[in-house]
């Protein structure tokens, strides 16, 4: 193994999870594809092996630090992009039933394309904005947990992801760095929402050091019928 794939798998090895040489080899594979699909289409800043590995891999992945993803059955990513956290997050446990909702069809493309060449069972990626989607009934209340990963602030964020959780369920939003402030300024959304905070997790990448956080809320009951709002009023007008 070269430096890149020896710390990554020795990092992940320490916190309980270890990969299997096919489950590296999707990660190599998932690198591979994103470099080549990003000469073609927005899909990351960040191209260089090493970067990608922490900043998209790594990062991803570290929601396993902090919940027990074994215990989770259905996950739904919101806004995932290019597929953080959940495809990271599915090769490591495979038994995760993954629903990526993405508003960007040629980014549903590059993920379909991903799933197919990676071999990746009960993966269902949807072309939609999250408003719309969480009001369709085979999604909403569904899922046991719900991620998004740096998309808009707090208060937008539960407005978009809260309707998809079960009740009992967790929804996860990880940030680029904490913010008590801007937790502070979700307390309305997650009243309206019912959602209640359950914890908030500070860390740091272990090369690049750059700080990462993660807000974890539980969901009281189900989503109030008037959630979410029409597409582009959450944004818009964030619950305050």
């Amino acid at each position: 193994m070269d430096t890149t794939t020896t710390w990554f798998v020795e990092a992940l090895a320490e916190k309980g999870i270890n990969l299997s040489p096919r489950q590296l080899e999707q990660f190599e594979l998932y690198f591979r594809m994103l470099v080549d699909w990003n000469e073609r289409m927005n899909l990351t800043g960040i191209t260089e092996r090493d970067a990608v590995y922490e900043k998209h891999f790594y990062d991803s992945v570290s929601l396993a630090f902090f919940v027990d993803i074994g215990r989770v059955k259905s996950l739904a990513d919101i806004g995932s992009g290019a597929g953080f956290p959940s495809i990271p997050l599915k090769i490591c446990f495979p038994h995760l039933q993954v629903m990526i909702v993405d508003s960007l069809n040629k980014r549903i493309g590059f993920l379909n394309a991903l799933v197919e060449q990676l071999g990746l069972d009960d993966v269902a990626c949807i072309h939609g904005r999250a408003e719309d989607v969480a009001r369709l009934t085979a999604y909403r209340d569904g899922f046991d947990l719900v991620t998004a990963r740096a998309v808009a602030r707090l208060n937008v964020l539960n407005e978009f992801c809260l309707p998809f959780v079960k009740k009992g369920g967790l929804f996860a939003a990880m940030k680029g760095s904490q913010s008590e402030e801007e937790v502070k300024e979700a307390a309305t959304s997650f009243r309206e929402l019912k959602g209640v905070l359950k914890a908030q997790h500070a860390f740091r990448l272990p090369h690049e050091q750059s700080d990462r956080g993660i807000v974890l809320v539980s969901k009281r009951e189900a989503t109030p019928r008037q959630y979410p709002r029409k597409a582009g009023t959450p944004l818009k007008q964030p619950i305050l």
